[in-house]
């Protein structure tokens, strides 16, 4: 099982490692700091290094979902040249990372700001997305837009919460994803936290504070079915100007 250490710290940029599996182009490592596709959220990029001295981009992380290797998570890469055994040392692309990062707070912002239940997202480099189950004349771009800057200009740390499926169970005001369940049955559940703005189930990767996220531009809002209205947002500073 590889150790997932974003889900401690998700400002690592570098960790030491071990190849547990290597399968064509794929390498697991027994621990690792890049976030696997997920939730929306899209996959860490980054580099493999060894003590040769060669540096091995990978393109894509993934959770293995086999019975026979499940709690593995690979790293794609264009050639392996790696054994079991190696040591290594993973590399994150870190301006990716924290774009997601922020994209990713900034929707629990989104949601807080919009009162209706989520029934789908989508975080992309350059902007995010999130599906609402509202009426769209509901929906007003400008006082979004003002509303979600309003509350990322303010200095509100975030934080990871632990809860039992119990409590979740008591709690059902806490998911918010209608397309998503919460995963139960495998030890507790992470929660982020942004007291007096927003606490749900989330496994992503965030910042400490809101104001990482910085000012953002409501980019369209659109119908996408009976119960999908889509709201797409980016940073302001990509899309000004």
């Amino acid at each position: 099982m590889t150790k997932a250490l974003y889900n401690d710290n998700a400002y690592l940029t570098e960790c030491e490692a071990m190849v547990m599996a290597v399968h064509d182009t794929k390498i697991a490592l027994d621990q690792t700091i890049a976030y696997p596709t997920g939730g929306g959220q899209p996959a860490d990029h980054g580099w493999i290094e060894w003590t040769t001295g060669q540096r091995l981009p990978f393109i894509d992380t993934v959770k293995d979902k086999s019975p026979a290797t499940t709690g593995l998570i690979w790293h794609h890469v264009a050639e392996a040249g790696l054994q079991v055994g190696d040591r290594v040392k993973v590399v994150l692309d870190w301006n990716r990372r924290h774009r997601h990062m922020r994209f990713h707070t900034c929707m629990h912002v989104l949601c807080s700001v919009i009162k209706a239940p989520v029934t789908g997202g989508q975080i992309q480099s350059d902007r995010a997305r999130l599906d609402f189950d509202i009426d769209l004349a509901k929906l007003d771009a400008g006082a979004i837009e003002a509303a979600v800057n309003a509350l990322t200009a303010q200095s509100i740390d975030t934080r990871t919460l632990l809860v039992s499926d119990a409590e979740l169970d008591a709690h059902p005001e806490w998911v918010k994803t209608m397309s998503v369940s919460p995963p139960r049955g495998v030890g507790m559940i992470r929660l982020l936290d942004i007291p007096g703005v927003d606490l749900q189930p989330c496994g992503g990767t965030h910042v400490r504070n809101l104001t990482e996220i910085g000012p953002i531009k409501v980019l369209r809002i659109r119908n996408e079915g009976k119960r999908n209205k889509r709201v797409e947002i980016g940073f302001q500073a990509d899309h000004d100007g």
